[in-house]
């Protein structure tokens, strides 16, 4: 069973950045369309940022669009979420998913494969 673990989350001011990584052992993620999702205290998880497989094809949510980048390294099998001008309505549990079919998406449901989550808070 595939296993998802993310890491870089922290404690971060307003209008900084952070780095978040998600990587896999013994599964190949350029197998998969990755993507990344949040859930904030009391909220639905919602999708941030999808990217394909190879072309690199990437969505962005609105919240996320110009402050966030989603990228591969592929040597490492490694997904990353680099965040910018983080402000504290970005305070949520962060969640790396994987899926198998073709379209990338911001689809919750779409997703087959799903990280324990990082929490990111931004805070002064």
């Amino acid at each position: 069973q595939l296993q998802l673990v993310e890491s870089g989350g922290g404690l971060v001011h307003p209008g900084g950045s952070l780095t978040l990584s998600c990587t896999a052992e013994d599964y190949r993620l350029d197998s998969l369309i990755m993507g990344w999702f949040r859930q904030a205290p009391g909220k639905k998880r919602e999708g941030v940022a999808s990217i394909s497989r190879f072309d690199p094809r990437q969505v962005y949510s609105d919240s996320a669009k110009g402050r966030f980048s989603i990228s591969r390294d592929y040597s490492k099998n490694t997904v990353y979420l680099r965040m910018s001008s983080l402000r504290p309505e970005d305070t949520a549990v962060y969640f790396c998913a994987g899926e198998e079919g073709r379209l990338t998406t911001l689809i919750e449901n779409d997703y087959d494969y799903w990280g324990q989550g990082t929490q990111v808070t931004v805070s002064s």
